[in-house]
């Protein structure tokens, strides 16, 4: 394991093509989902990344069959909607938020009880906010520190979750989704309504599982399914993942010389705010060969290296964003001018408070760049840059942006820069073969 990862600046720009691994969200679904059926079912772009894995350890643990064909394909064969077992021991989220919350919500129904750990990072992360829906429904779950912090126990309810309304104060595609999956399992119809519409890879999986969503607004209603309702399709192709394009969108956009195509990357609308940025940014960026696939678009895109200004942005587009906010950082550097990011409080509970790490890291590399708010951003653009030492708080995507920014500016030593392998294991080796 590295203590460091020194990144020397890029010197010619970033041509020629590059496929995207496949994306996060959609790869943790495609196993939660496909354990439910009954019937095999092929995934192919599989994420093969810690935060993946450790779904598919969990969906195992749970009685699922998975069968590895290799490092991007999969098999995952389930026992039906009421089919998983009671695990023999605990089940390790790792530091996925997705694998913890979304399980939270299809567990709380299930007649067994469930033990859920993880790691240092994730255990810090607040958990209340699904476990207070999800006990309004009759779930029994308990946690640490006033039923908020791993570990969490999910017990056997020993009744029926009954369906309600929710009105949640935040847009989260992980809180929506750990409700709607509770209510599958429900005696009645269960509704979410968001502040913001945020991501709907569970609504639209779902859908091609058979399942009815209904999407009024930004209202989600699920109804209680049967058995012979949830249908397994054979195959899901997993799109790229824009979280994962971003860096190289970004790189693209700002290194002279740049004219990159990016294969088959998924732009869900729920999850496209990055290229609404950067456009509004200046930023060149093509789509090609638009396709769908399972319910979820995909394309090309092609970005030319342009000159870019700075920008703002706030609360409305933030659950469409919230994951690119320290790539969007990196392009905001080294645009013209100030970028102004707002209504950001969320990502003061990421994987480590990534507004202040950003301003604390930035400045070290550009000293004056950044000023943070109580849930925003300034960053003045142009501020002359230098190599430093920064640390990745063993945040994936704060040693990637920090990469980006080192490789477009001076230089950057990194230290503990294997995070990455959460969700981009070959993002270094990537990067270097554009040396």
């Amino acid at each position: 394991m590295d203590t460091e990862k020194h990144i020397t600046p890029l010197t010619r720009g970033l041509t020629g093509r590059l496929r995207i691994p496949g994306d996060k969200s959609v790869s943790h679904r495609s196993v939660m989902f496909s354990a439910l059926g009954r019937t095999p079912v092929r995934i192919t772009n599989f994420l093969h990344a810690a935060d993946c894995l450790s779904t598919v350890a969990c969906m195992k643990a749970l009685g699922a069959e998975v069968e590895m064909v290799s490092d991007t394909e999969l098999v995952v064969t389930g026992h039906g909607l009421h089919g998983l077992q009671e695990p023999a021991g605990i089940l390790d989220a790792g530091n996925s938020g997705t694998t913890l919350r979304l399980l939270m919500g299809l567990l709380a129904p299930q007649p067994f009880n469930a033990v859920f750990t993880g790691d240092a990072s994730l255990s810090r992360r607040p958990m209340g906010r699904v476990i207070k829906p999800l006990s309004q429904m009759g779930a029994k779950i308990v946690g640490r520190k006033g039923n908020t912090l791993l570990p969490i126990t999910v017990c056997d309810p020993e009744a029926k979750l009954h369906g309600m309304t929710y009105e949640s104060p935040v847009a989260s595609a992980q809180v929506k989704s750990a409700i709607l999956l509770a209510g599958m399992f429900a005696g009645g119809p269960t509704t979410v309504v968001e502040p913001v519409t945020s991501r709907d890879h569970t609504e639209k999986m779902l859908a091609a599982f058979g399942v009815a969503v209904e999407k009024q607004g930004t209202a989600v209603t699920i109804h209680p399914v049967a058995n012979d309702e949830y249908v397994a399709p054979t195959a899901i192709e997993v799109p790229g993942d824009i979280s994962s394009a971003a860096y190289w969108l970004v790189l693209a956009s700002l290194v002279p010389g740049s004219r990159l195509v990016l294969e088959n990357v998924g732009t869900n609308e729920t999850r496209t705010g990055i290229l609404d940025v950067l456009e509004a940014m200046g930023a060149d960026i093509q789509r090609e060969n638009v396709r769908t696939s399972g319910g979820e678009e995909a394309c090309d895109l092609v970005i030319t290296a342009a000159k870019l200004h700075g920008t703002s942005f706030g609360k409305d587009m933030m659950p469409r964003l919230i994951d690119e906010v320290p790539a969007i950082a990196v392009a905001a550097l080294f645009a013209e001018g100030d970028t102004v990011i707002t209504g950001a409080g969320e990502l003061r509970v990421k994987e480590t408070d990534r507004l202040q790490a950003i301003a604390d890291e930035w400045n070290k590399l550009a000293p004056g760049s950044v000023e943070a708010g109580e849930d925003s951003l300034v960053i003045h653009g142009g501020t002359p840059v230098q190599c430093a030492e920064v640390a990745s708080y063993d945040d994936h995507r704060m040693a990637m942006s920090l990469a980006c920014l080192g490789a477009i500016g001076k230089g950057v030593i990194i230290g503990r820069p294997d995070c990455v392998n959460i969700s981009y294991p070959e993002f270094y080796q990537t990067l270097q073969s554009f040396r």
